[in-house]
């Protein structure tokens, strides 16, 4: 059974990646943890500003002892939906903050959330509102399942080419490749050949990363120059995009341009998968980040998605991680050692095909990244105005189907 701790708590909702289970024997020990429907979760300490709220498919999950549940009584003159889009409003975050213990880290307790100030209009006008800002989060979260899937499937096709082989086995036991036309299928070789790194396709190269990339290529951007920057805490742990790209003016940090691929180099952001793909900057613009990113490009024939998905694929991060060294807490991956990597390179015409598809895809991925970041602007906007009575429902509905 799933037990959501402070680390679980998006904003709005349970974050189930990386989250602890328990066996059965302990979760009937622990009966009183027992989140039900519609429960509001906090953290105790930290960042105590989000809140998630509890949906039926977790209900029977277990607070965890670092956070705290928020339950409702009187369900006619209050919804658990309203009242927990109204713990996430600016001003409501403002005085948690204020009214947190601690001066270093912020402390909650029963008692400071107990004297939150929420304003109840009637119990309908709370559905409606409750709706309205529901239709965005549920936008929202379908535009981020939906990249999920697109970045699952280019993951799929990169370890079948590119790992397993598939559609040359295929070819080699005299079976038709799954998943192609003849015309794609004509361009893979029937059969493998050694090469010094190992058994490769006939016609394809076996390289090290060093031969087929470009690590931390030198790109232009001047000390002082106000550009796109990106800190490793933007960085998401399991999809290519990005969060909280802001200007800053340029000091000291790794530059990139779009079509490289971010990998953090230093423990613990490598071994919990911090890994992006670029593709949020203008035409011809760089941007710069974190000095523990490592930048990779690779080059021709393989397309710049190659990266990204060579950086996710599990072998590799393996490799990466077993490969660090420097002190405890400070160890890192050394760029000559990551280039000792084998990297298989494909026919030009394979290659352009495969681009094809992954680069689609990642467009695609993109879009609905801006979108996604443009609605969940448009919700944070009209939340303090519709809890407010600022802003009416029907004018607020123009707006989301404007957007949408």
């Amino acid at each position: 059974m799933p037990v959501v701790m402070p680390t679980n708590i998006g904003d709005g909702g349970i974050a189930v990646e990386g989250i602890a289970r328990i066996g059965q024997e302990d979760v009937e020990r622990l009966q009183q943890h027992k989140l039900q429907l519609d429960d509001i979760v906090f953290s105790r300490r930290g960042d105590v500003t989000k809140n998630a709220l509890v949906r039926a498919h977790e209900a029977g999950w277990l607070c965890g002892t670092g956070c705290l549940k928020v339950r409702l009584g009187d369900q006619s003159i209050a919804d658990a939906k309203y009242i927990s889009y109204c713990l996430r409003q600016p001003d409501t975050k403002e005085w948690l903050i204020r009214h947190a213990v601690g001066a270093t880290m912020p402390n909650l307790n029963t008692g400071i959330l107990s004297a939150v100030p929420i304003t109840l209009p009637p119990l309908l006008v709370q559905l409606a509102v409750a709706e309205t800002l529901g239709a965005l989060d549920d936008r929202i979260t379908l535009l981020r399942e939906t990249n999920a899937t697109l970045e699952a499937i280019a993951q799929a096709l990169f370890k079948s080419w590119f790992v397993d082989f598939d559609p040359v086995r295929a070819k080699a036991e005299g079976r038709q490749p799954e998943g192609m036309d003849a015309a794609t299928a004509a361009l893979f070789p029937d059969s493998f050949e050694e090469s010094e790194l190992g058994v490769v396709p006939k016609g394809w190269r076996l390289n090290t990363l060093a031969e087929a990339f470009e690590i931390n290529p030198p790109r232009k951007l001047k000390k002082g120059d106000i550009a796109p920057y990106l800190n490793m805490a933007g960085v998401g742990t399991q999809a290519h995009v990005v969060d909280g790209v802001v200007a800053r003016e340029m000091s000291s940090g790794t530059k990139f341009i779009n079509g490289d691929t971010l990998l953090a180099r230093i423990t613990p952001c490598l071994e919990n998968g911090k890994t992006a793909y670029v593709d949020f900057l203008d035409t011809d613009q760089v941007g710069w980040g974190s000095t523990e990113f490592v930048v990779l490009r690779p080059k021709m024939p393989l397309p710049p998605y190659h990266g990204y998905l060579l950086a996710r694929h599990p072998a590799f991060r393996d490799y990466a991680i077993q490969s660090m060294s420097g002190t405890s807490g400070r160890q890192r991956i050394q760029n000559d050692v990551l280039g000792r990597y084998p990297v298989v390179a494909p026919t030009q015409e394979v290659a352009d095909v495969f681009a094809g598809v992954v680069q689609s895809a990642q467009q695609k991925i993109a879009a609905n990244q801006v979108q996604s970041q443009t609605l969940t602007q448009l919700r944070d906007t009209l939340l303090p105005r519709l809890i407010s009575g600022q802003l009416r429902l029907p004018e607020a509905e123009a707006l989301i189907e404007e957007a949408i």
